[in-house]
C-alpha cells in the first residue's frame, strides 16, 4: 500500500529523537554547522542593505535544504529500511533538545558552585544577551527562558515539520531557524537583509510554539509543576511578549514551574524591557534543573506525537488520492 512509505518515516522520527536523547547532537562535522558555513559564505557575496536581497538569500538556502530532503525522499521511495535510516539520521542531525538540556545543566552547576565567571562564559551557548554584568539571579532567569523558548525551536518544531512534510520538512525548518539565528536579529547590518529570515522563522514556529505550550500544560506534573498554572499564565501572559511565539512557551513554563520570567535584557548596545510572565518568585539556580526536566518531558511527548502524526498524514494523503481516482 502507498501509505507504508510514511510508516518508515514515522519510525525514523522516533529513532532520531531516541538518538538525540542518548547521544545529543553529532559531535563532529555537524550538518547544521556545515549549512551555517555555506550560508555565511553566501551572505558575504550577496549582502545588500535590502529586504529583497535578504529574501532572495533566504529563499535560495531554504529551498536548497528542502530540495535535498525531497531528493532523499525520492531516492528512498519504496525502500523501507533506507527511508527509516534517512529519516532517523536527519532527525538526529536537526534536533537539539538534549544539547539544550546539557548546556542548561552546565550553567546550573556553575551557578550552584558560585562560579560566576564560568556561568557568564556559558551563557552564549544558551542566549544572545550580554552576560558581563549579570548576577546569579539574572543568569538563572536567562537560562530558564532559553530552555523554555528553545524547547520549541530546537526540538518540538523540527518534529512538527517532520510530521507534516517528512524529510523536506525537517531540513527546510532547520534551514529557516538557522538563518534566523544568523541574520534575523536586529543588528544594523541585518535590520533589512535579515527581515525575511526573521519573518519566515515566525511563521514556521507559530504552530510548534503553541503545541509546546499545550504540551507544557500536559507535562507539567511530570516535572513537579502545575498544569493549571501553566494554562492560566499561558492564556493570560503569552501574548504580552514581543515575540509572537516565544512568549507562549515562556509563559506556559513560568506558570508550570511557579516562576516569574521577563525583565530587562541587554543585547550589546540594544536594551529590551520584557513584560513580566507569571506570578511566582524569580528563578534561582535550583529552578534550572526543573526547567530541564519539563523541557525533556515536553519534547519526548512531541516526538511520540510526531511519529503518530506522520502516519496519519500519510494515510490521509492516500485516502485523498483514492477519492480522486
Amino acid at each position: 500500500m502507498p501509505h507504508r512509505r510514511d510508516v518508515p518515516t514515522a519510525l525514523g522520527l522516533a529513532l532520531g529523537a531516541a538518538a538525540d536523547v542518548l547521544l545529543a547532537d553529532p559531535a563532529r562535522r555537524h550538518p547544521v554547522a556545515g549549512f551555517g558555513t555555506v550560508a555565511a559564505a553566501l551572505e558575504r557575496r550577496v549582502w545588500r542593505d535590502s529586504r529583497a536581497a535578504g529574501a532572495g538569500y533566504a529563499a535560495v538556502l531554504v529551498a536548497g535544504a528542502a530540495g535535498l530532503g525531497a531528493a532523499v525522499d525520492r531516492a528512498t521511495r519504496g525502500r523501507s529500511a533506507a527511508r527509516t535510516a534517512a529519516a532517523a539520521a536527519t532527525a538526529w542531525a536537526v534536533l537539539g533538545g538534549t544539547s539544550l538540556g546539557r548546556a542548561a545543566t552546565a550553567m546550573a552547576g556553575a551557578l550552584e558552585s558560585g562560579d560566576l565567571p564560568a556561568a557568564r562564559a556559558l551563557l552564549p551557548t544558551l542566549a544572545g544577551r550580554d552576560p558581563s554584568t549579570l548576577d546569579e539571579a539574572e543568569l538563572a532567569r536567562a537560562t530558564v527562558e532559553s530552555v523554555a523558548e528553545n524547547t520549541s525551536d530546537a526540538a518540538v518544531a523540527p518534529l512538527v515539520w517532520g510530521a507534516l512534510a517528512g524529510l523536506p520538512g525537517l531540513l527546510g525548518y532547520r534551514a529557516v531557524n538557522t538563518l534566523d539565528a544568523m541574520v534575523g536579529h536586529r543588528s544594523p547590518r541585518h535590520a533589512r537583509f535579515g527581515w525575511a529570515a526573521a519573518r519566515a522563522d515566525d511563521v514556521a514556529n507559530w504552530l510548534p510554539a503553541r503545541l509546546t505550550a499545550a504540551l507544557t500544560v500536559a507535562c507539567a506534573p511530570l516535572a513537579g509543576g502545575s498544569a493549571g498554572g501553566a494554562l492560566r499564565v499561558w492564556r493570560r501572559d503569552g501574548a504580552a511578549h514581543p515575540s509572537p511565539n516565544a512568549g507562549r512557551c515562556e509563559a506556559a513554563a513560568a506558570g508550570a514551574l511557579g516562576l516569574r520570567l521577563g525583565g530587562r535584557n541587554v543585547y550589546g548596545s540594544r536594551v529590551e524591557d520584557r513584560p513580566v510572565l507569571g506570578d511566582g518568585a524569580a528563578p534561582a539556580s535550583s529552578d534550572v534543573a526543573r526547567a530541564v526536566r519539563l523541557s525533556r518531558a515536553v519534547w519526548v511527548a512531541a516526538a511520540a506525537a510526531a511519529a503518530v502524526g506522520r502516519t496519519a498524514v500519510g494515510r490521509t494523503a492516500v485516502a485523498r488520492a483514492a477519492r480522486g481516482r
